[in-house]
């Protein structure tokens, strides 16, 4: 006898929760792995919200309990991916390895900015908002290394990861 397995569902186009709703009312069990990253308007930082794999999530289907063609009927819903012969399955322990790469908050958080050591940055906000430097390391993954030029000479300075981009 074969088990629940996870699906891949394809979506319309910023239709993920619609669909993932939708799924959850027929009584599937859904994953949309949601990353979490700064939007930057009008001078503003925001986090947002985001689908993992825009367009995509995943469902739990027990074949031999559920009918699996009511997904691909369902509002928000394109496909269930696969082949001529159905669905394909997802391997045993990709979504589960998904999870574990998730924040406590639930959310994968995203790391925007690439620096080599040396690159010019520029401080986006906090007191040294509007300050040029140059990018030195991460400190975490949360924070970087910065040398900013204040009062004539070169200071290192830790911020906040998200509080710089490039110059």
């Amino acid at each position: 006898m074969i088990a629940a397995q996870w699906y891949v569902v394809q979506t319309r186009p910023h239709a993920e929760l619609e669909a993932q709703g939708h799924l959850r009312r027929q009584g599937f069990t859904t994953y949309l792995p949601k990353l979490i990253k700064p939007r930057r308007h009008a001078r503003r930082v925001d986090m947002v919200s985001r689908p993992l794999f825009p367009r995509y999530l995943f469902v739990l289907v027990d074949t031999a309990n559920q009918r699996w063609r009511a997904v691909r009927s369902t509002v928000g819903v394109i496909a269930l991916v696969g082949g001529k012969d159905g669905p394909t399955p997802l391997r045993h322990g990709i979504v589960e390895a998904l999870r574990e790469q998730e924040g406590a908050d639930g959310f994968f958080h995203a790391w925007t900015a690439s620096f080599s050591p040396g690159a010019a940055i520029r401080v986006m906000d906090g007191i040294f908002a509007s300050c040029l430097g140059f990018f030195e390391a991460m400190s975490d993954g949360q924070r970087v290394s910065v040398l900013l030029d204040l009062l004539g000479r070169q200071v290192r300075v830790v911020l906040d990861a998200r509080s710089v981009t490039a110059a």
